[in-house]
C-alpha cells in the first residue's frame, strides 16, 4: 500500500489564515472529484471559517471524559474505517486528552498517512521543537505543545501561509481572529508588532531551510553538479598559516553584503595522514569562525584545488576565498599554484584571491612536525661515507680481476643508500660524490688519475653520480615521510587522549590541563590571564602583578609567563606556561593545538557560570510572568463578585428580602474569604523561596489535624473517609501549617472524586515516620508530569484559569519540606491519585481519649457535610 502524502500550511501566528487556506483547498480537490472528509477542523467560533466548511463530510468526533469534563478529539478508528482519499486533520502540535489512541495529534496523522490517507493539516511555526526556547524568547510565553522538526520536514509539502503584522493586528481589532474581551490584551501582549514580525522572519527562515534541502535533494537525485545560485554561500579556505584570520574576516565582510548569506571555512587535509599545517592556528582560526557566524569544516585529499571545488560544489557554494600564493615568481613559473588551478577548475562559482602579509615569501613549512634527524646520526652518515668507502674501494680493488666496472658501481650505489638510510640527504650527496671520484680514480683507464679515455666510462660515472645523487633524495624522502607518519600518529594519539580526558571531565579545561602535565611529565600547567588594566609588553612577562591565574594544574604555579619552562602565548591577554622541562619543538605543535582548545574552555566556562548565574534571575522573572498571568483572573474574579454585592445592597433601586440581603452578604463574605486565602498562600510562598518562613515544631495528632482541616474546608456537599489508627504516633510539625497542607491536597482530592467514589483519607507509621494518605479515584496523572504538579502556577490538564493560581500543591510541598516532611504523589490501585504526606514521628505516642477510642471504634470517620448553592441576585 502507497503512502499517503502529507501536505502542511505553516503559519507564523494564529489567525494568518492556515485553516481557512486548508479548507480552500479541500473544496478544489473536492470539486475535482476527490472524496474528502473533515477529519477534525478547529474553527474556534470564527464564522468565516465554519461557513467554508459547507458540504464537506465531517466524520464524527470522540467524546473523552478527563477529570469531570467532557472533551471531543478526532476518532482515529472512524477516518481509518471511513478510508477517504484526502483527510483534513488541523492543528498539527495538538497534545491529545489523556486516554485518547496517541498522546499527540501528529501521530494520528502517522497513522493516517501508513494507511495510505492524504493529509493536510497546520502547524504554527512555534509550535516547532526546535525553536520552542527562541519563540519563549521573543514573546516570553512557553509553548507546551511541540511538534518533532524531523516530522514536519518529511512532508511532501509545506505550504507558508503569510500575513504581515499589521494586516494580522486589522484582522484581530475586527473581531475575526478572537472574541472582543480576548483582543485588547491580545493586541497588548503576544500580538504586538516586534513579536509578529520576528515570528514571520523566523517561518521564513524555516521554510528556506526546507526549500533548501529539497533542492539539494533534486540535484542529488538528477546528479546535477554545478551551482544554482539559490542562496549566496561564500567558502573560505583554510592552509593552518598566519593568513588565516585575514581570509575568514575577508570572507565574512563578503557574505554580510547579502542578507541571509552563509559562511563555511574549510582545511583540506593530507590524505596520508601526515603534517600538513599549524593545528593551533587551526584551532584558533576555528574559533574566528564560528565567532563570525560562520561552520568550519575538514576534508581530506591529495589535491587540493580539486579538494576545494568538490566542497564548494557539494554545499553550492557561490563564492571562494583563497589567499595569494605565498610561491616566489620562478616556482609559479614552473607551477600554475593551488589559486590559478582551482579558479581554473571554479566554473560558476566566483574566486577571490586575497592578499596577506605572507605573499611571496615561501611555502608553508612546519619544521617542527618534519622531525629532523639528531645531529649525531648525521655525523654518522658523514663517518660512513668518509671511512666506508675508501675501505669499500679497497676491498673492490683485490677483487678487480672478479669484477667489472658495472659490478663497482652497483655496490658503491648500495653504500650510497646506506648512508642515505643512516644520515639523511646531505651525507648521502657527499658519499656519491665521493664514491665517483673513487671510481673514476681507481676502476676506470687510465687508473690513479681522474681522466676518463673510455667515452662509455665517462657515462656511466656521470649517470652513477646522477643516480646515486637521486636514490639518496628518494631514500631520505621516504625515511623522513616514515617519521612524520610516525610523529602525526603519536601526535593524534595524544590528542585524542587528551580530548578523551576532556569530554570525559565534568571541568573540562581542568581536565585539559591535567592531561598537559601528565603527558609530558611537568609538575605544573598555568593558564595566566593579563590582569585587568596592565598594559603589556616583553617588560611584564616576569611581572606577577600583570598577571592572574585562571586556571592551573599541579604545583607550584606559575604566577608569570618568564617562570614557566615553556611558554605559549594564545592571544594577546591569554598564555599557557609549563613548568617542570623545556618541552622540544615537535612537541610544541601538541601545546600550541591545547592551547586553544583551554582558552576555548574557559571562555565556555565563564558563559556557563553567567548563564548560571541568570538563571535564578531567568527563573524569577518566570515566575513573575506567570502570577500576573495567574493571579490577574483570581484577583478580578472574586474582587467583582464582593463588589456586586455590596453595590446591590447598597442600591435603592431594589427592594431586597432578608433572604437575599443575607445570600448576597454570604456572597460578598465568600469572596473576601477567597482573596484571603490567595494572598496568604503568595505570601507563604515568597517566604519559602526566601528562606524565612517561621516553623514551631510540636508534637500534633493526626487525629485532631485532620477533622481541624475539614472543617476550614466547610461544606462542599461531598463525603470524606477518614479511617486513622488509634495507636497512630503523633508527629513532628507545625501545627498551622500542617492544617495548610491538609487543606490544600484535600480540597485537591475533592475536587477531582468522582461522586461516587469520595476521596479517602488514610494514615499508617514506619521507620519512625507517619506517612499519611489522602486518595482519590480521579482521573489520575501521567508519570511524566508528576513533578510539574509542584510547580508554582501549574494547573495540570485545566484549560482555563478558572480554579486557582496552582500555588496550592507547590505550596503544600514547601511547608512539607520546611517541617522535615515529604509530599510525594502515588498512583490510586484503580486508577487516581494518592498523596502521600510523610512527616517524623514525636518521640511517644499521644494516648487516645475515651471519647476519641469509642469515637474511632469503627476505625473510621465519615464526614458528611451539605452546601446550600449560593448565587448574588442581581448581581449580572
Amino acid at each position: 500500500m502507497a503512502r499517503g502524502q502529507l501536505r502542511i500550511y505553516l503559519g507564523a501566528a494564529p489567525g494568518v489564515g492556515k485553516t481557512y487556506t486548508m479548507l480552500e483547498e479541500a473544496h478544489r480537490r473536492h470539486g475535482r472529484g476527490t472524496d474528502v472528509v473533515v477529519g477534525f477542523v478547529e474553527t474556534h467560533g470564527r464564522t468565516h471559517t465554519q461557513n467554508l466548511i459547507g458540504e464537506l463530510e465531517v466524520v464524527p468526533r470522540q467524546t473523552l471524559t478527563y477529570r469531570g469534563a467532557a472533551f471531543t478529539e478526532m476518532d482515529v478508528d472512524a477516518v481509518l474505517a471511513r478510508r477517504p482519499q484526502v483527510a483534513l486533520v488541523d492543528e498539527l502540535a495538538h497534545t491529545n486528552v489523556p486516554g485518547s489512541r496517541n498522546a499527540k495529534r501528529w501521530q494520528d496523522i502517522q497513522e493516517l498517512l501508513d494507511a495510505g490517507i492524504t493529509v493536510l493539516s497546520t502547524v504554527n511555526i512555534q509550535h516547532l521543537e526546535s525553536l520552542n526556547d527562541v519563540v519563549e524568547q521573543i514573546t516570553g510565553i512557553t509553548q507546551r505543545e511541540t511538534v518533532p522538526d524531523a516530522f514536519v520536514r518529511q512532508a511532501d509539502q509545506v505550504e507558508l501561509v503569510d500575513m504581515t503584522p499589521e494586516a494580522l493586528r486589522r484582522r484581530m481589532a475586527h473581531g475575526n481572529v478572537y472574541p472582543p474581551a480576548k483582543i485588547d490584551a491580545a493586541l497588548g501582549n503576544y500580538f504586538r508588532v516586534g513579536n509578529l514580525t520576528a515570528l514571520r522572519e523566523l517561518a521564513l527562515l524555516w521554510l528556506a531551510d526546507k526549500v533548501d534541502e529539497q533542492l539539494d535533494r533534486y540535484r542529488e537525485e538528477h546528479r546535477i553538479g554545478g551551482t544554482w545560485e539559490a542562496r549566496e554561500r561564500v567558502v573560505v579556505a583554510l592552509t593552518g598559516g598566519s593568513e588565516g584570520e585575514t581570509l575568514i574576516r575577508r570572507a565574512a565582510r563578503i557574505a554580510a553584503r547579502t542578507k541571509g548569506a552563509d559562511l563555511l571555512a574549510v582545511h583540506v587535509a593530507r590524505s596520508d595522514g601526515l603534517a600538513g599545517a599549524d593545528p593551533a592556528l587551526l584551532a584558533k582560526q576555528r574559533v574566528l569562525v564560528e565567532s563570525l557566524g560562520g561552520t568550519y569544516h575538514q576534508v581530506t585529499g591529495d589535491n587540493v584545488p580539486s579538494g576545494l571545488i568538490d566542497f564548494a560544489q557539494g554545499v553550492n557554494a557561490t563564492q571562494l576565498v583563497l589567499g595569494a600564493s605565498r610561491r616566489s615568481r620562478l616556482s609559479q613559473i614552473l607551477s600554475a599554484g593551488v589559486g590559478v588551478t582551482t579558479t581554473n577548475l571554479s566554473g560558476p562559482i566566483d574566486v577571490h584571491l586575497v592578499t596577506h602579509e605572507q605573499v611571496g615569501r615561501g611555502r608553508l613549512r612546519l619544521t617542527a612536525g618534519a622531525s629532523p634527524l639528531p645531529r649525531r646520526r648525521r655525523l654518522a652518515g658523514f663517518g660512513l661515507a668518509v671511512i666506508g668507502l675508501p675501505l669499500l674501494t679497497l676491498l673492490l680493488r683485490l677483487l678487480r680481476d672478479e669484477l667489472g666496472l658495472a659490478s663497482d658501481m652497483l655496490l658503491v650505489l648500495a653504500a650510497v643508500v646506506a648512508v642515505a638510510l643512516v644520515g639523511g640527504m646531505w651525507p648521502a650527496v657527499v658519499a656519491a660524490v665521493i664514491g665517483f671520484l673513487l671510481l673514476n680514480f681507481f676502476f676506470t683507464e687510465p687508473y690513479h688519475t681522474l681522466i676518463i679515455h673510455d667515452r662509455e666510462d665517462v657515462l656511466a660515472v656521470v649517470v652513477f653520480l646522477l643516480v646515486a645523487v637521486a636514490v639518496a633524495a628518494v631514500v631520505d624522502l621516504a625515511a623522513r615521510r616514515t617519521r612524520e607518519a610516525a610523529a602525526a600518529s603519536a601526535d593524534a594519539s595524544t590528542l585524542a587522549t587528551v580530548a578523551g580526558s576532556v569530554l570525559r571531565g565534568a571541568r573540562p579545561l581542568a581536565a585539559l590541563l591535567e592531561r598537559l602535565r601528565e603527558t609530558f611529565g611537568l609538575k605544573s600547567v598555568t593558564l595566566l590571564e593579563r590582569a585587568p588594566g596592565a598594559v603589556g609588553g616583553p617588560e611584564r612577562q616576569e611581572d606577577p602583578a600583570a598577571w592572574q591565574i585562571a586556571a592551573t594544574v599541579g604545583d607550584p604555579p606559575c604566577r608569570a609567563p618568564g617562570e614557566g619552562d615553556t611558554t605559549v602565548a594564545v592571544d594577546d591577554e591569554l598564555a599557557l606556561v609549563l613548568c617542570g622541562r623545556a618541552l622540544p619543538a615537535a612537541d610544541r605543535r601538541i601545546v600550541e593545538a591545547s592551547a586553544a582548545q583551554a582558552a576555548l574552555a574557559l571562555r565556555q566556562e565563564r558563559l556557563a557560570a553567567e548563564a548560571a548565574k541568570a538563571r535564578p534571575l531567568e527563573a524569577a522573572d518566570k515566575m513573575r510572568t506567570a502570577l500576573l498571568a495567574a493571579v490577574s483572573h483570581d484577583l478580578r474574579t472574586p474582587l467583582a463578585s464582593a463588589m456586586a454585592a455590596v453595590a446591590s445592597l447598597r442600591s435603592h433601586d431594589v427592594d431586597f428580602s432578608d433572604e437575599d440581603k443575607e445570600e448576597l452578604l454570604a456572597t460578598a463574605a465568600e469572596s473576601h474569604e477567597r482573596l484571603y486565602r490567595l494572598i496568604e498562600n503568595l505570601l507563604d510562598m515568597s517566604r519559602l523561596q526566601a528562606g524565612a518562613l517561621g516553623v514551631t515544631a510540636t508534637a500534633v495528632g493526626l487525629e485532631d489535624a485532620v477533622p481541624a482541616a475539614l472543617d476550614e474546608i466547610g461544606d462542599t456537599g461531598r463525603t470524606v473517609t477518614v479511617s486513622i489508627p488509634d495507636d497512630l504516633p503523633t508527629v513532628t510539625a507545625d501545627p498551622g501549617l500542617l492544617q495548610r497542607v491538609l487543606v490544600n491536597i484535600i480540597r485537591n482530592a475533592l475536587r477531582f472524586s468522582p461522586p461516587d467514589q469520595p476521596p479517602i483519607i488514610t494514615a499508617s507509621d514506619h521507620d519512625r515516620q507517619v506517612e499519611l494518605r489522602v486518595i482519590d479515584h480521579g482521573p489520575g496523572i501521567p508519570d511524566d508530569h508528576r513533578e510539574r504538579v509542584f510547580q508554582p502556577f501549574q494547573r495540570l490538564g485545566d484549560r482555563d484559569n478558572g480554579t486557582g493560581v496552582g500555588l496550592g500543591l507547590a505550596l503544600s510541598r514547601g511547608l512539607a519540606e520546611a517541617m522535615g516532611g515529604t509530599l510525594a504523589p502515588e498512583t490510586t490501585p484503580g486508577g487516581g491519585l494518592t498523596m502521600v504526606l510523610a512527616l517524623p514521628a514525636a518521640d511517644a505516642p499521644v494516648a487516645a481519649s475515651e471519647a476519641q477510642a469509642g469515637a474511632l471504634a469503627e476505625r473510621a470517620i465519615v464526614e458528611r457535610i451539605h452546601r446550600r448553592p449560593r448565587t448574588a441576585k442581581g448581581t449580572e
